[in-house]
């Protein structure tokens, strides 16, 4: 069985490279994003990606809450996992179906959560 893929979404480099080596130590495909505008048009063009983990603060117009918001509508069938370093979403604003972490988070944390998604 080929592993589950996950989108990496983050525009900060170093933070985007700990991410995937996260991902891919967990047993997971990484394909990465730099921002949101580029996450959507990778889930436009690929039928494989799981999960998405995205940051919320992002540059260029589309924030991870916004993309949240756009793969729920779009591609339901996708589990998000929504992190920040810097803001937190208000209690109870995201779908049942969508996990936020804290900056800096818990790795352990992190693939429990991602693996229970990919079950």
């Amino acid at each position: 069985m080929s592993p589950s893929i996950v989108l990496v979404v983050e525009d900060e480099p170093l933070l985007r490279m700990a991410a995937i080596d996260m991902v891919e130590s967990a047993g997971f495909e990484a394909v990465e994003a730099a921002d949101a505008t580029q996450a959507v048009e990778i889930l436009q063009s690929r039928m494989d990606i799981c999960i998405v983990f995205t940051d919320i603060d992002m540059p260029r117009g589309i924030d991870g809450l916004r993309l949240a918001a756009l793969i729920r509508d779009r591609w339901p069938p996708i589990h998000v996992i929504i992190t920040s370093g810097h803001t937190k979403p208000p209690q109870g604003s995201l779908p049942s179906d969508m996990v936020f972490f804290s900056k800096p988070y818990r790795e352990n944390e992190v693939i429990a959560t991602m693996t229970r998604m990919a079950a």
